[in-house]
């Protein structure tokens, strides 16, 4: 009679469950007075175990909040030493509220008393200066971090103790068991080794032969065949298996060919586009280039990036490793001029990083966009407008000299609508004439070739003359200009007529853009080696969408009325302080103001000659 593979499984474990029966009702009655005795463990110790670890790490994050703001990490900082602080105590009170041995208590009050000490510290240490914040570390909390840290453990290592000696009785008890169990365990063991004779045979053989196959269609090897021996469970599953593996022999035939025209498709893709294009993996090797990465940059696959003969892309690469981007953002980097075939031609870096399926950086794609058109068609239009505006200055005077004699009525009398229309066209051409020279001092400002009058300047001075002509322009539109500056400013290094022109500016765009009843506040303050001048705002503000390009020649924001001027303003006064060596920013929100904010340098930064 051939034996099913259950059948053959039932017999032998009828009798051993006829022994373990015999064994669970020992088991049970040594268990329960084993159970007693860890009970006891856990209850009177294990929770002050819990408590003191708790404790030890909750301090760790405290001291590691102090470090992170000692490293100028202020926020972080703050956020982690209050966070971990209500944990410590939480688990402090825990451990004062489980209080078992006869020295725990004394320890844990003196535990109590030194984190106070230590809490107190913490509060001097967020009220005081920068610059003493490492001294009270080092001098005040440090000592007791270690302190409350040593504190904890010896309590901790206190009721480990009391655990292992409770720990030892339990041994005791469990070593009884043990003689007790030994006779039902060979009993047990004998009939369990009559069926591993006949397992070896019923089941192990043909399970030994499916894990020998499964390893090898691991490895790749879809040709096998599994010898089927038995009708039994293990023989169906062998048939089975050879049924899959004969399924994936035809699929991996289909989709390897489909795989392999793929990449070489996407392979020879990539490596003839005409941008300059690498893929570089997380340890900087060149994966991919294309054909004009190879020939004009030198990135050849399968080499280093830190081996370009290019220094910059190396260091820009390094760069992005050491602070990657989040994904699917890039990082843009400043215009570099490469000659190829006595040609000069600018390139725009850009990385973007790549990231896998855990957000882990694993590699970045390195595009040099070609801008060489950009640059040429943006240096003929400043051509263009330079020449432009030469070419209509001279008329334009002749014009304005003619309607200045006119007005004056040295060729005749005007009647009063003949005065009226050339006052109107006297206006007209002053303005055209602003917007030539301003056109005029954007380019001499861009090209360089603009000599500063550089001295040192009160900024007190500066401000008061900035702003003296426009107070009774904000008291005819209905707004309030307001000048607060501290008494210890500095002098500062400025060409005053450029800078006067800055103010000029901003305070007109200011209160030209301020509804009736609000404030325009023009104040200043010491950052670092530079005075910062602010003119803020309640006005409309700058929507977001047009805030990139608020700084571009010829551009306004839509809905400006036309007394705004053309749109030069803010580019020449970026020009202005860029040519200080400073830098002139923003922040602006709809409907709720904008503020504009440039640095001078002090006065200690006037070169000999003053310009």
């Amino acid at each position: 009679m051939k034996f099913t593979l259950r059948q053959k499984i039932f017999v032998v474990f009828a009798m051993l469950l006829l022994i373990a029966a015999l064994i669970s009702l020992q088991s049970i009655r040594r268990f329960n007075q084993l159970g007693r005795s860890i009970d006891v463990i856990l209850k009177e110790n294990y929770r002050s175990v819990i408590a003191c670890q708790q404790m030890k790490d909750a301090l760790e994050r405290m001291d590691s909040g102090l470090l992170f703001i000692l490293s100028g990490f202020v926020k972080e900082g703050i956020r982690q030493i209050k966070e971990n602080k209500g944990h410590f105590k939480e688990a402090l009170q825990t451990e004062l509220n489980n209080l078992t041995l006869p020295e725990e208590s004394a320890r844990a009050l003196e535990l109590k008393s030194l984190f106070g000490l230590y809490d107190k510290g913490l509060e001097e240490f967020m009220k005081s200066q920068p610059q003493i914040l490492g001294q009270i570390y080092f001098e005040n909390l440090f000592p007791l971090f270690k302190n409350i840290k040593n504190k904890a453990e010896s309590i901790l290592q206190m009721n480990q103790e009391n655990m292992n000696t409770a720990n030892n009785s339990a041994r005791l008890k469990a070593a009884q068991a043990r003689r007790d169990m030994y006779f039902f365990l060979s009993l047990s063991a004998f009939t369990a080794l009559l069926f591993m004779l006949f397992s070896n045979h019923w089941i192990l053989k043909p399970i030994h032969r499916l894990i020998d196959s499964t390893q090898e269609i691991r490895k790749g090897n879809l040709n096998l065949v599994i010898q089927v021996d038995t009708r039994d469970e293990i023989g169906q599953l062998s048939e089975a298996f050879n049924a899959m593996v004969a399924s994936l022999r035809l699929f991996r035939r289909s989709d390897q060919a489909k795989l392999v025209r793929i990449q070489r498709s996407t392979q020879e893709a990539f490596k003839n586009l005409p941008a300059a294009i690498a893929i570089v993996d997380a340890d900087g090797m060149i994966e991919i280039a294309t054909a004009a990465a190879r020939s004009n940059f030198g990135l050849v696959p399968n080499t280093a990036i830190e081996q370009s003969a290019y220094p910059w892309l190396a260091e820009i690469h390094r760069s992005v490793i050491k602070n990657p981007s989040a994904p699917g953002s890039e990082k843009k980097h400043e215009i570099i001029q490469q000659f190829h075939d006595n040609q000069e031609r600018f390139y725009e870096p850009r990385i973007i990083p790549i990231f896998n399926d855990e957000k882990e950086f694993s590699g970045s794609i390195v595009i040099l966009e070609d801008v060489t058109l950009l640059m040429q068609n943006d240096e003929i239009k400043k051509d263009l407008f330079s020449t432009i505006s030469h070419q209509l200055k001279t008329p334009l005077t002749s014009i304005r000299m003619a309607l200045h004699l006119l007005l004056e009525e040295n060729v005749g009398s005007l009647n009063e609508k003949q005065a009226d229309l050339m006052v109107s066209a006297r206006d007209e051409s002053e303005r055209l004439n602003g917007i030539i020279e301003d056109l005029l001092d954007l380019r001499r400002l861009e090209s360089g070739n603009v000599r500063l009058s550089l001295a040192t300047v009160s900024p007190y001075d500066l401000v008061e003359e900035a702003a003296a002509p426009f107070f009774r322009q904000a008291q005819d539109r209905g707004t309030r200009l307001e000048i607060d500056l501290p008494a210890d400013l500095p002098d500062v290094c400025a060409d005053r007529s450029r800078i006067l022109y800055v103010f000029a500016n901003l305070l007109s765009n200011a209160i030209k853009y301020s509804p009736v009843g609000s404030l325009v506040r023009l104040t200043a303050k010491m950052e670092g080696q530079k005075v910062l001048f602010s003119v803020a705002d309640n006005g409309r503000g700058i929507p977001k969408k047009y805030q990139k390009r608020i700084f571009e020649k010829f551009f306004r924001a839509p809905g400006q009325k036309a007394e705004g001027g053309v749109g030069l303003g803010l580019s020449i006064a970026k020009e202005i302080i860029a040519a200080h060596h400073g830098q002139i920013t923003f922040s602006s929100v709809e409907d709720r103001g904008s503020t504009f904010t440039f640095g001078l340098d002090q006065q200690g930064s006037l070169p000999k000659g003053g310009t």
